[in-house]
């Protein structure tokens, strides 16, 4: 498995099932190994930021740039571990841990206001103001039971994110 030229055997499938909770089977490990070849273009083993935006899809998400710095220098094992939080096998503490990581830009453990608001301003751009965004996540945290100045760890993101009305369901194709 470190070189993407390799075949991947019973084995190495069976090691990245169990890395990844189980939340892909034999045959969708097979279809990411493929698709990880490919992105992996000079067969080095590893998925570097600019292999990554070479996919149309992922370059134009607002949240590409976030999404690189827990991508960039990925194995294959690793991969999948990443993509197993969008599996829809996942369970909602995977899927927390993920969305977490994406607003902890610093990786401190801690989300603050700006974290947050960062993040909605790359997800709305222009179309809503910077006012409209501080009150919405400001009723968000409210009720919730947070302010603008609390500091959130994960389980108290959890906690925000089980109370809200946010679908937790996005899914990766595998074919």
């Amino acid at each position: 498995m470190g070189n993407t030229s390799s075949i991947l055997t019973q084995y190495d499938i069976e090691e990245v099932q169990e890395h990844c909770n189980h939340a892909f089977s034999q045959q969708e490990i097979v279809s990411l190994y493929q698709r990880f070849c490919q992105l992996d273009r000079n067969g080095g083993g590893f998925i570097s930021a600019e292999e990554f935006l070479s996919v149309p899809e992922f370059a134009v998400n607002p949240l590409s740039q976030r999404l690189l710095r827990m991508l960039d220098g990925l194995n294959f094992k690793e991969f999948v571990a990443f993509l197993s939080a969008f599996s829809p096998r996942a369970n909602l503490q995977q899927k927390i841990e993920l969305i977490f990581k994406v607003y902890d830009s610093d990786g401190n453990g801690k989300v603050t206001f700006a974290d947050m608001l960062d993040v909605l301003r790359d997800l709305t751009g222009q179309f809503i103001s910077e006012q409209q965004r501080e009150q919405v996540l400001t009723q968000v945290l409210k009720e919730a039971g947070y302010t603008k100045d609390s500091l959130l760890a994960i389980s108290d993101f959890g906690k925000i994110i089980e109370n809200s009305e946010l679908k937790m369901e996005v899914e990766v194709p595998v074919d």
